[in-house]
């Protein structure tokens, strides 16, 4: 209800407080010519004047706010008794104001997924940024797939090492086989020998049967001796291309790898799904600003139209309705609205009266100050005369 304010200030109190009004300029002048008023003690009375002067300023302007509160409440009276089809289509432009008013303070109010730095990098990189969002997914798709294949083939080498290492045990622990098994050749053989002395048999056969044992398993001993020397070099073989593949694919990495740090970094985003997020969020916005200008655009149409439609009813302020479309929509709230126009004035109205009885009270004791303090009697008459006159008490 704070829009029911008063208007300008009329020029003819604006003359009378700068001393300019025909009355009170002409008795300043006659006050300067007075000696005794130099001295603000040399006459009570006239500093009763100065009191009723500020008293009178004071009335003057509770009078203007009378006045206007006055003035807005025939306002609601002439819109209340308006015809109802007349009513209905400022009620309809109204509506659109208010609906408008509702759509820009959901603008103004909706929080930002998206900060004006970002805002404005998007807005000027707008015709790259779908390509530079594409080449991005591209490397960060491409950085994973080398990624794999890296872990791949670390993963082989690693495999190929434990084989080759497992044969490398393998082939030592064969070696020493053959020594050992040498030497129970040896021994049994002199067993054989000895015991066929001793005993007197013959020693042929077993002799034979040892020998053929002992070179069996010997010659399968160093055949997988053999199988694994040559495991042995295929193992290194295959660890060495393994080496040579993961240099390769581990300097791509690298590359890929700055790449998309780089954009990363220069567009202040992760990854290029949040790049993408803010891309899409940038396009809301713009979206969302150019309703927001539209709907003021709209907002100043309406508004216009508003006023238009009831400054044919001679209303004293039309614009104040712009702000209170509530009240033209919903009648309980146009109720509410006149109440506290009738509070205030009937609050004016009772501190213009207490204003009132003031002056005349100071008046009374200016009279009687006159009476006991003669000088000036003239002046302050006169001064007093114009006072009744501005203040209405004539």
């Amino acid at each position: 209800m704070g829009l029911f304010r008063r208007k300008k200030k009329p020029k003819y109190i604006d003359e009378l407080w700068d001393g300019s009004g025909p009355q009170i300029q002409e008795q300043g002048r006659e006050h300067k010519k007075t000696p005794d008023s130099q001295n603000p003690q040399s006459n009570p009375a006239m500093e009763y004047c100065e009191q009723i002067l500020t008293a009178a300023k004071a009335l003057e302007e509770t009078k203007r706010d009378y006045k206007v509160v006055t003035d807005y409440l025939t306002d609601i009276q002439k819109i209340e008794e308006l015809p109802e089809k007349e009513f209905s289509e400022i009620q309809e432009v109204a509506k659109h104001i208010r609906d408008l008013n509702q759509t820009r303070d959901d603008y103004l109010n909706k929080s930002r997924n998206i900060s004006d730095s970002q805002f404005a990098q998007m807005e000027q990189l707008q015709d790259q940024m779908p390509g530079i969002i594409r080449r991005l997914q591209e490397n960060e798709s491409y950085q994973t797939m080398v990624k794999r294949d890296m872990q791949y083939l670390e993963g082989e080498r690693e495999e190929w090492r434990y084989y080759k290492d497992a044969l490398e045990q393998e082939s030592h622990l064969l070696r020493k086989l053959l020594y050992v098994l040498a030497g129970v050749f040896v021994a049994a053989a002199a067993a054989i020998i000895v015991l066929g002395m001793a005993l007197h048999f013959d020693i042929t056969l077993p002799f034979l049967l040892t020998t053929l044992v002992a070179a069996a398993i010997g010659i399968g001993m160093v055949w997988r001796l053999q199988n694994d020397g040559v495991d042995i070099k295929r193992s290194q073989a295959n660890i060495n291309r393994a080496i040579t593949l993961l240099n390769k694919i581990s300097f791509k990495y690298v590359n890929v790898t700055n790449a998309v740090d780089y954009a990363c970094e220069k567009y202040h985003a992760k990854n290029s799904y949040e790049l993408n997020y803010i891309w899409e969020q940038y396009l809301e916005e713009v979206r969302e600003r150019e309703k927001y200008e539209n709907t003021n655009e709209e907002l100043e149409y309406f508004n216009d139209k508003l006023m238009m439609q009831l400054h044919r009813y001679r209303l004293y302020d039309t614009k104040v309705w712009i702000y209170q479309t509530q009240a033209l929509l919903d009648n309980k709230e146009m109720v509410e609205v006149k109440h506290e126009l009738l509070v205030r004035r009937q609050k004016l109205r009772a501190t213009m009266e207490s204003q009132i009885a003031n002056i005349r009270k100071a008046q009374t004791d200016i009279v009687k100050i006159v009476k006991e303090h003669p000088g000036d009697e003239k002046e302050i008459k006169e001064i007093l005369r114009s006072l009744d006159e501005m203040c209405g008490l004539a």
